[in-house]
Protein backbone atom coordinates (compact mmCIF):
# COMPACT_ATOMS: atom_id res chain seq x y z
CA UNK A 1 0.00 0.00 0.00
CA UNK A 2 3.22 2.13 0.69
CA UNK A 3 4.53 1.46 -2.44
CA UNK A 4 0.99 2.47 -4.41
CA UNK A 5 0.67 5.77 -2.37
CA UNK A 6 4.24 6.61 -3.45
CA UNK A 7 3.95 6.09 -7.08
CA UNK A 8 0.27 8.19 -6.75
CA UNK A 9 2.73 10.93 -5.73
CA UNK A 10 5.59 10.86 -7.57
CA UNK A 11 7.33 12.94 -9.96
CA UNK A 12 6.38 12.75 -13.75
CA UNK A 13 9.80 11.72 -14.76
CA UNK A 14 9.37 8.90 -12.21
CA UNK A 15 6.23 8.09 -13.46
CA UNK A 16 7.25 8.11 -17.02
CA UNK A 17 10.27 5.58 -16.46
CA UNK A 18 7.72 3.20 -14.16
CA UNK A 19 5.47 3.59 -17.37
CA UNK A 20 8.40 2.40 -19.60
CA UNK A 21 9.05 -0.37 -17.28
CA UNK A 22 5.45 -1.15 -18.20
CA UNK A 23 6.03 -1.27 -21.66
CA UNK A 24 9.20 -3.34 -21.75
CA UNK A 25 7.37 -6.07 -19.56
CA UNK A 26 4.23 -5.64 -22.02
CA UNK A 27 6.20 -6.34 -24.61
CA UNK A 28 8.16 -9.27 -22.58
CA UNK A 29 5.23 -10.92 -21.84
CA UNK A 30 3.54 -11.05 -25.16
CA UNK A 31 6.84 -12.89 -26.40
CA UNK A 32 6.37 -15.51 -23.76
CA UNK A 33 2.95 -15.85 -24.76
CA UNK A 34 3.49 -15.65 -28.26
CA UNK A 35 6.18 -18.93 -27.88
CA UNK A 36 3.24 -20.61 -25.36
CA UNK A 37 0.69 -20.27 -27.86
CA UNK A 38 3.39 -21.57 -30.54
CA UNK A 39 3.31 -24.51 -28.53
CA UNK A 40 -0.28 -25.16 -28.03
CA UNK A 41 -0.76 -25.02 -31.89
CA UNK A 42 2.30 -27.18 -33.18
CA UNK A 43 2.59 -30.21 -30.43
CA UNK A 44 4.61 -31.80 -33.07
CA UNK A 45 7.51 -28.90 -33.12
CA UNK A 46 7.94 -29.12 -29.42
CA UNK A 47 11.52 -28.26 -30.14
CA UNK A 48 11.08 -25.23 -32.13
CA UNK A 49 8.56 -23.91 -29.62
CA UNK A 50 11.06 -24.67 -26.22
CA UNK A 51 14.09 -22.24 -28.95
CA UNK A 52 11.71 -19.61 -28.96
CA UNK A 53 10.94 -19.85 -25.22
CA UNK A 54 14.79 -19.74 -24.67
CA UNK A 55 14.99 -16.85 -27.16
CA UNK A 56 12.91 -14.74 -24.76
CA UNK A 57 15.79 -14.59 -21.58
CA UNK A 58 17.33 -12.06 -23.78
CA UNK A 59 14.19 -9.67 -23.69
CA UNK A 60 13.19 -10.76 -20.06
CA UNK A 61 16.93 -9.54 -19.40
CA UNK A 62 16.79 -6.53 -20.99
CA UNK A 63 13.27 -5.39 -19.08
CA UNK A 64 15.07 -6.49 -15.77
CA UNK A 65 18.02 -4.33 -16.51
CA UNK A 66 15.59 -1.68 -17.40
CA UNK A 67 13.62 -2.11 -13.86
CA UNK A 68 17.17 -1.88 -12.12
CA UNK A 69 17.79 1.50 -13.46
CA UNK A 70 14.14 2.76 -13.01
CA UNK A 71 14.47 1.68 -9.29
CA UNK A 72 17.84 3.14 -8.50
CA UNK A 73 16.92 6.64 -9.73
CA UNK A 74 13.50 6.68 -7.94
CA UNK A 75 13.90 9.40 -4.97
CA UNK A 76 11.29 6.84 -2.77
CA UNK A 77 14.09 3.94 -3.06
CA UNK A 78 16.81 6.33 -1.02
CA UNK A 79 17.12 7.18 2.87
CA UNK A 80 15.92 10.56 3.13
CA UNK A 81 16.02 12.56 6.94
CA UNK A 82 14.12 10.92 9.61
CA UNK A 83 12.84 7.84 7.63
CA UNK A 84 14.91 5.45 9.61
CA UNK A 85 12.89 6.18 12.75
CA UNK A 86 9.81 5.61 10.96
CA UNK A 87 10.57 2.40 10.51
CA UNK A 88 11.82 2.89 6.63
CA UNK A 89 15.49 2.20 7.12
CA UNK A 90 17.13 0.49 4.11
CA UNK A 91 15.93 -3.07 4.20
CA UNK A 92 12.67 -1.28 3.95
CA UNK A 93 13.23 1.16 1.42
CA UNK A 94 14.56 -1.79 -0.81
CA UNK A 95 11.21 -4.09 -0.27
CA UNK A 96 9.53 -0.96 -1.52
CA UNK A 97 11.69 -0.80 -4.74
CA UNK A 98 11.22 -4.36 -5.25
CA UNK A 99 7.03 -3.43 -4.91
CA UNK A 100 6.80 -1.21 -7.45
CA UNK A 101 9.03 -2.43 -9.77
CA UNK A 102 6.83 -5.72 -9.65
CA UNK A 103 3.47 -3.66 -9.68
CA UNK A 104 4.61 -2.05 -12.75
CA UNK A 105 5.67 -4.88 -14.59
CA UNK A 106 2.50 -6.81 -13.54
CA UNK A 107 0.45 -3.96 -14.87
CA UNK A 108 2.44 -4.73 -18.02
CA UNK A 109 2.38 -8.22 -17.99
CA UNK A 110 -1.74 -7.70 -17.84
CA UNK A 111 -1.75 -5.51 -20.86
CA UNK A 112 0.27 -8.37 -22.63
CA UNK A 113 -2.38 -10.63 -21.93
CA UNK A 114 -5.05 -8.60 -23.23
CA UNK A 115 -3.46 -7.69 -26.33
CA UNK A 116 -2.12 -11.49 -26.88
CA UNK A 117 -5.83 -12.64 -26.38
CA UNK A 118 -6.98 -10.07 -28.35
CA UNK A 119 -5.30 -10.58 -31.56
CA UNK A 120 -6.03 -14.60 -31.05
CA UNK A 121 -9.90 -13.22 -31.82
CA UNK A 122 -10.25 -14.84 -27.73
CA UNK A 123 -12.05 -11.83 -26.53
CA UNK A 124 -14.62 -11.68 -28.79
CA UNK A 125 -15.37 -9.35 -32.36
CA UNK A 126 -12.75 -9.46 -35.38
CA UNK A 127 -11.60 -13.22 -36.21
CA UNK A 128 -8.13 -13.75 -35.98
CA UNK A 129 -5.89 -13.54 -39.18
CA UNK A 130 -3.92 -15.89 -40.72
CA UNK A 131 -0.66 -14.85 -39.33
CA UNK A 132 -2.15 -14.66 -35.60
CA UNK A 133 -3.36 -18.43 -35.91
CA UNK A 134 0.16 -18.89 -37.20
CA UNK A 135 2.45 -16.95 -34.67
CA UNK A 136 -0.24 -16.46 -31.94
CA UNK A 137 -1.80 -20.36 -31.66
CA UNK A 138 -5.50 -18.91 -32.85
CA UNK A 139 -8.03 -21.28 -32.12
CA UNK A 140 -6.01 -23.64 -29.80
CA UNK A 141 -6.61 -23.50 -26.01
CA UNK A 142 -3.71 -22.71 -23.75
CA UNK A 143 -2.60 -23.70 -20.39
CA UNK A 144 -3.54 -21.38 -17.22
CA UNK A 145 -1.04 -22.99 -15.17
CA UNK A 146 1.36 -22.18 -18.49
CA UNK A 147 0.16 -18.71 -18.83
CA UNK A 148 0.00 -17.15 -15.38
CA UNK A 149 4.08 -18.77 -15.08
CA UNK A 150 5.08 -17.19 -17.90
CA UNK A 151 3.08 -14.01 -16.71
CA UNK A 152 4.72 -14.24 -13.69
CA UNK A 153 8.65 -14.44 -15.07
CA UNK A 154 8.84 -11.06 -15.68
CA UNK A 155 7.62 -9.44 -12.59
CA UNK A 156 9.45 -12.09 -10.04
CA UNK A 157 12.68 -11.69 -12.23
CA UNK A 158 13.06 -7.37 -12.00
CA UNK A 159 11.63 -7.65 -8.50
CA UNK A 160 14.05 -10.39 -7.62
CA UNK A 161 16.80 -8.40 -9.09
CA UNK A 162 15.94 -5.08 -8.03
CA UNK A 163 16.19 -6.05 -4.16
CA UNK A 164 19.13 -8.22 -4.81
CA UNK A 165 21.38 -5.21 -5.88
CA UNK A 166 19.84 -2.22 -3.78
CA UNK A 167 19.98 -4.51 -0.76
CA UNK A 168 22.14 -3.04 1.85
CA UNK A 169 25.44 -4.14 2.21
CA UNK A 170 28.28 -3.33 4.84
CA UNK A 171 31.11 -1.40 3.53
CA UNK A 172 34.69 -2.08 4.49
CA UNK A 173 34.46 0.67 7.69
CA UNK A 174 31.29 -1.71 9.05
CA UNK A 175 28.60 0.87 8.38
CA UNK A 176 25.84 0.39 5.61
CA UNK A 177 25.57 1.50 2.54
CA UNK A 178 22.80 3.70 2.23
CA UNK A 179 23.24 5.48 5.52
CA UNK A 180 25.34 8.31 4.49
CA UNK A 181 22.01 9.28 2.63
CA UNK A 182 19.93 9.31 5.77
CA UNK A 183 20.53 13.27 5.94
CA UNK A 184 18.49 13.71 2.80
CA UNK A 185 21.10 14.98 0.56
CA UNK A 186 22.29 13.07 -2.67
CA UNK A 187 25.41 10.45 -2.41
CA UNK A 188 28.16 11.98 -3.69
CA UNK A 189 31.55 9.64 -4.33
CA UNK A 190 33.61 10.41 -1.28
CA UNK A 191 37.54 10.01 -1.72
CA UNK A 192 37.38 6.21 -0.44
CA UNK A 193 34.82 5.59 -3.00
CA UNK A 194 37.29 7.59 -5.61
CA UNK A 195 40.52 5.58 -4.65
CA UNK A 196 38.11 1.96 -4.74
CA UNK A 197 36.98 3.14 -8.25
CA UNK A 198 40.37 3.90 -9.73
CA UNK A 199 41.55 0.38 -8.12
CA UNK A 200 38.55 -1.78 -9.30
CA UNK A 201 37.47 -0.14 -12.81
CA UNK A 202 40.74 -0.68 -14.45
CA UNK A 203 41.40 -4.62 -13.14
CA UNK A 204 37.96 -5.66 -15.00
CA UNK A 205 38.97 -4.27 -18.43
CA UNK A 206 41.76 -6.86 -19.08
CA UNK A 207 39.20 -9.66 -18.29
CA UNK A 208 36.42 -8.00 -20.50
CA UNK A 209 38.92 -7.94 -23.57
CA UNK A 210 40.15 -11.64 -22.66
CA UNK A 211 36.32 -12.95 -22.90
CA UNK A 212 35.26 -10.63 -26.06
CA UNK A 213 38.33 -12.38 -27.54
CA UNK A 214 37.93 -15.54 -26.95
CA UNK A 215 34.55 -15.40 -27.85
CA UNK A 216 35.33 -13.94 -31.32
CA UNK A 217 38.00 -16.90 -31.06
CA UNK A 218 35.82 -19.78 -30.57
CA UNK A 219 33.22 -18.05 -33.22
CA UNK A 220 35.53 -18.62 -35.46
CA UNK A 221 36.69 -21.71 -35.12
CA UNK A 222 33.29 -23.55 -34.74
CA UNK A 223 32.09 -21.67 -37.48
CA UNK A 224 34.49 -23.68 -39.64
CA UNK A 225 33.20 -26.89 -39.15
CA UNK A 226 30.79 -29.27 -40.44
CA UNK A 227 27.33 -27.70 -39.92
CA UNK A 228 24.61 -29.84 -38.74
CA UNK A 229 20.50 -29.29 -38.70
CA UNK A 230 19.90 -30.68 -35.45
CA UNK A 231 21.53 -28.14 -33.03
CA UNK A 232 20.53 -27.11 -29.64
CA UNK A 233 19.33 -23.59 -30.56
CA UNK A 234 19.30 -23.34 -34.06
CA UNK A 235 19.56 -19.25 -34.98
CA UNK A 236 17.52 -17.91 -38.22
CA UNK A 237 18.51 -17.24 -42.00
CA UNK A 238 22.49 -18.09 -42.55
CA UNK A 239 22.60 -19.20 -38.94
CA UNK A 240 20.67 -22.05 -39.36
CA UNK A 241 22.48 -25.57 -38.93
CA UNK A 242 25.53 -23.57 -37.21
CA UNK A 243 26.92 -25.18 -34.22
CA UNK A 244 25.89 -23.76 -30.44
CA UNK A 245 29.64 -22.67 -30.19
CA UNK A 246 28.35 -19.61 -31.99
CA UNK A 247 25.63 -18.92 -29.74
CA UNK A 248 28.91 -19.47 -26.93
CA UNK A 249 31.28 -17.01 -29.16
CA UNK A 250 28.51 -14.35 -29.12
CA UNK A 251 27.51 -14.57 -25.58
CA UNK A 252 30.87 -14.32 -24.34
CA UNK A 253 32.19 -11.23 -26.74
CA UNK A 254 28.90 -9.79 -25.40
CA UNK A 255 29.62 -10.55 -21.62
CA UNK A 256 33.13 -9.35 -22.46
CA UNK A 257 31.78 -5.58 -23.38
CA UNK A 258 29.73 -5.69 -20.55
CA UNK A 259 32.61 -6.54 -18.31
CA UNK A 260 35.06 -3.96 -20.01
CA UNK A 261 32.35 -1.02 -20.47
CA UNK A 262 33.14 0.69 -17.39
CA UNK A 263 37.29 0.21 -17.63
CA UNK A 264 36.34 2.07 -21.15
CA UNK A 265 34.90 4.64 -19.54
CA UNK A 266 37.47 5.02 -17.86
CA UNK A 267 40.08 4.70 -20.71
CA UNK A 268 37.88 7.58 -22.00
CA UNK A 269 38.12 9.77 -19.08
CA UNK A 270 41.75 9.12 -18.73
CA UNK A 271 42.41 10.37 -22.38
CA UNK A 272 40.53 13.46 -21.95
CA UNK A 273 42.65 14.35 -19.43
CA UNK A 274 46.22 13.43 -20.53
CA UNK A 275 48.67 15.76 -21.07
CA UNK A 276 47.94 19.46 -20.29
CA UNK A 277 44.47 20.01 -20.45
CA UNK A 278 42.46 22.65 -20.01
CA UNK A 279 39.83 23.54 -17.80
CA UNK A 280 36.78 21.94 -19.82
CA UNK A 281 39.14 19.07 -20.81
CA UNK A 282 40.43 18.41 -16.91
CA UNK A 283 37.05 18.52 -15.79
CA UNK A 284 35.17 16.34 -18.42
CA UNK A 285 37.96 13.95 -18.13
CA UNK A 286 38.08 13.69 -14.27
CA UNK A 287 33.88 13.60 -14.58
CA UNK A 288 34.29 10.88 -16.86
CA UNK A 289 36.38 9.23 -14.65
CA UNK A 290 34.40 9.13 -11.42
CA UNK A 291 31.03 8.32 -13.40
CA UNK A 292 32.92 5.05 -15.07
CA UNK A 293 31.28 2.92 -12.19
CA UNK A 294 27.68 3.92 -12.33
CA UNK A 295 27.52 4.67 -16.30
CA UNK A 296 29.56 1.82 -17.50
CA UNK A 297 28.35 -1.30 -17.45
CA UNK A 298 25.27 -0.05 -18.68
CA UNK A 299 26.92 0.95 -21.50
CA UNK A 300 28.64 -1.76 -22.00
CA UNK A 301 25.64 -3.71 -22.05
CA UNK A 302 23.97 -0.96 -24.86
CA UNK A 303 27.65 -1.72 -26.96
CA UNK A 304 27.05 -6.04 -26.92
CA UNK A 305 23.54 -5.23 -27.90
CA UNK A 306 24.37 -2.64 -30.77
CA UNK A 307 26.92 -5.10 -31.81
CA UNK A 308 24.97 -8.05 -32.41
CA UNK A 309 22.45 -5.47 -33.43
CA UNK A 310 24.75 -4.80 -36.48
CA UNK A 311 26.16 -8.75 -36.97
CA UNK A 312 22.19 -9.95 -37.23
CA UNK A 313 21.87 -7.14 -39.87
CA UNK A 314 24.50 -8.08 -41.66
CA UNK A 315 23.48 -11.65 -41.93
CA UNK A 316 20.00 -11.13 -42.25
CA UNK A 317 20.88 -9.19 -46.15
CA UNK A 318 23.98 -11.88 -47.02
CA UNK A 319 20.92 -14.18 -46.63
CA UNK A 320 18.88 -15.73 -49.69
CA UNK A 321 15.53 -15.64 -47.24
CA UNK A 322 13.97 -13.20 -45.16
CA UNK A 323 13.42 -15.20 -42.00
CA UNK A 324 12.78 -12.76 -39.68
CA UNK A 325 9.14 -12.53 -38.53
CA UNK A 326 7.28 -9.76 -36.99
CA UNK A 327 8.54 -11.27 -33.06
CA UNK A 328 11.89 -11.42 -34.11
CA UNK A 329 11.65 -7.74 -35.05
CA UNK A 330 9.53 -6.55 -32.02
CA UNK A 331 11.88 -8.48 -29.73
CA UNK A 332 14.91 -6.41 -31.33
CA UNK A 333 13.37 -3.17 -30.68
CA UNK A 334 12.54 -4.02 -27.46
CA UNK A 335 16.36 -4.65 -26.32
CA UNK A 336 17.26 -1.87 -27.88
CA UNK A 337 14.76 0.36 -26.49
CA UNK A 338 15.48 -0.95 -23.17
CA UNK A 339 19.39 -1.31 -22.76
CA UNK A 340 18.80 2.76 -24.45
CA UNK A 341 16.69 3.65 -22.05
CA UNK A 342 18.44 2.16 -19.42
CA UNK A 343 22.19 3.81 -20.37
CA UNK A 344 19.91 6.92 -20.59
CA UNK A 345 18.65 6.35 -16.66
CA UNK A 346 22.17 5.91 -15.97
CA UNK A 347 23.11 9.02 -16.98
CA UNK A 348 20.20 10.67 -15.12
CA UNK A 349 21.59 9.08 -12.06
CA UNK A 350 24.64 10.03 -12.48
CA UNK A 351 23.87 13.64 -13.07
CA UNK A 352 22.24 13.68 -9.38
CA UNK A 353 24.63 12.01 -7.55
CA UNK A 354 27.37 15.11 -8.80
CA UNK A 355 24.62 17.49 -7.88
CA UNK A 356 26.74 18.81 -4.92
CA UNK A 357 29.87 19.50 -7.28
CA UNK A 358 27.83 21.15 -9.99
CA UNK A 359 26.71 23.45 -7.34
CA UNK A 360 29.58 24.17 -5.46
CA UNK A 361 31.44 25.46 -8.96
CA UNK A 362 28.34 27.27 -9.98
CA UNK A 363 29.19 29.04 -6.22
CA UNK A 364 32.77 29.56 -7.30
CA UNK A 365 31.47 31.58 -10.47
CA UNK A 366 31.57 28.86 -12.91
CA UNK A 367 30.20 29.80 -16.24
CA UNK A 368 27.49 26.77 -16.91
CA UNK A 369 28.54 27.11 -20.64
CA UNK A 370 32.14 25.44 -19.30
CA UNK A 371 29.76 23.02 -18.14
CA UNK A 372 27.87 22.32 -21.06
CA UNK A 373 31.01 22.33 -23.26
CA UNK A 374 32.49 19.84 -20.36
CA UNK A 375 29.32 17.54 -21.19
CA UNK A 376 28.87 17.42 -24.89
CA UNK A 377 33.07 16.36 -24.50
CA UNK A 378 32.40 13.98 -22.43
CA UNK A 379 29.75 12.32 -24.75
CA UNK A 380 32.15 12.89 -27.69
CA UNK A 381 35.08 11.17 -26.08
CA UNK A 382 32.71 8.29 -25.32
CA UNK A 383 31.63 7.99 -29.03
CA UNK A 384 34.97 7.94 -29.79
CA UNK A 385 36.22 5.06 -27.60
CA UNK A 386 32.87 2.82 -27.78
CA UNK A 387 31.96 3.84 -31.74
CA UNK A 388 34.63 2.42 -33.68
CA UNK A 389 34.73 -0.61 -31.08
CA UNK A 390 31.67 -1.44 -30.85
CA UNK A 391 31.71 -1.74 -35.47
CA UNK A 392 35.03 -4.15 -35.48
CA UNK A 393 33.98 -6.34 -32.81
CA UNK A 394 30.50 -6.40 -34.71
CA UNK A 395 32.44 -6.83 -38.03
CA UNK A 396 34.51 -9.74 -37.00
CA UNK A 397 31.12 -11.70 -35.08
CA UNK A 398 29.75 -11.69 -38.69
CA UNK A 399 32.08 -12.36 -40.45
CA UNK A 400 32.95 -16.13 -39.85
CA UNK A 401 29.25 -16.27 -41.01
CA UNK A 402 29.75 -14.72 -44.23
CA UNK A 403 32.70 -16.39 -45.13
Amino acid sequence: MLALRLARGAHPLVLLRRLLVAAASAGTGFLLLAALGHAAAHPETATDSFVRLLWCAIPVAATAQLALSAARTDPASRPQRGMSAAGLGPARLTLIAATSTAVSCVLGSFFALLAFLALRGDLGGATATDSATQLLGAGHSLPLAGTLMLLAVVPLTAAATTAAVLRPRKDVRGSRRGARAATGAGEPLTATDSNSTRSSVPAALPWGITLTAAGLALETYVSRGPASADTLLPLPGRLIGSPPGVLAGWTLSALGLVLAGPGLAQLSGRLLAAGRPGAVRLLAGRVLQEESRRIGRPLGVLCAVASGTYAAVRVYEAAPTRPFGPLTGLGAALVLACVTASALTAALEARWARTHTTAALRRLGTPRSLLLRASALRVLALLVVLGPLTWGIAELAALPLLH
